[in-house]
């Protein structure tokens, strides 16, 4: 493991919470809370176990990524390059990857912004914020717990953000996308990956209880993109892949 305290100090420094440095190596700001919000149902209680993390990356998420996303969704490796391009990161740019697990997109921006950017792996789980940090290298990371509905930063603070297969889990999603738009700067980016119901009758059935079995909230295609022009967002990319969708969205500059 490498410790990167620049990485971290510029992340405090960013902070409208105090926040201490763990032994694992992330920021804290939830302190002796178990973890950052309601559980929502069986999916994200299985998300906060000990075990998960040290299958998720290679397992976990590109097995159940795959059956939401179809056969002709994109792979893991896919969604990093996409989320990479539709937040149009380049050197010194601020990005905040919110419940990042174990750290894969965090890394990839991290890569793209360099030394002198900042990618910020936000999570509420501290055994998959310890498997991030065990698996960073680069120097621009840092990692932070923290509640992902309500990232404790400043307005406009990050110049891009990144939730992906996280918000549909989320007890108050509405709440999580009002953040985003309020701690991003003029002229970033937001991408999301999160759950699109089919509207083919049957189909929408299906996908309505399985959502209600699993605890996850099921979007209905075309929602979260009036969602973030509802916030102020202009839409630069929206695609449907089996049940998922990715939505980008820019807040324009000041006229």
């Amino acid at each position: 493991m490498i410790e990167h305290p620049k990485a971290q100090d510029r992340l405090a420094d960013l902070l409208d919470a105090p926040a201490k440095t763990t032994d694992a190596g992330y920021l804290d700001v939830l302190g002796d809370a178990p973890q950052a919000g309601p559980t929502t149902g069986i999916t994200q209680r299985v998300m906060r176990t000990a075990l998960l993390p040290q299958v998720y990356e290679r397992y976990w998420r590109p097995t159940f990524g795959r059956l939401f996303k179809g056969p002709f969704g994109p792979s893991m490796a896919g969604e990093v390059r996409l989320a990479t391009e539709l937040l149009a990161l380049g050197p010194g740019r601020v990005v905040l990857d919110v419940a990042c697990g174990t750290g894969r997109f965090t890394r990839a921006f991290g890569a793209a912004v360099g030394k002198e950017g900042l990618a910020i792996g936000l999570d509420g789980a501290p055994s998959m914020l310890t498997r991030a940090v065990t698996e960073t290298d680069e120097d621009g990371v840092a990692y932070l717990r923290a509640d992902a509905v309500e990232p404790p930063f400043a307005p406009s603070t990050v110049d891009a953000i990144c939730c992906f297969a996280a918000l549909h889990m989320f007890a108050e999603p509405e709440r999580a996308l009002d953040s985003f738009a309020r701690i991003l700067r003029l002229g970033g980016r937001v991408v999301l990956l999160t759950s699109a119901r089919r509207d083919w009758q049957p189909a929408r059935v299906v996908d309505t209880a399985g959502g209600i079995l699993s605890g996850q909230r099921m979007f209905d295609r075309g929602e979260i993109a009036a969602a973030l022009h509802a916030r102020g967002f202009r839409i630069v990319a929206e695609r449907f892949a089996g049940v998922t969708q990715i939505v980008a969205g820019e807040l324009p500059e000041a006229n």
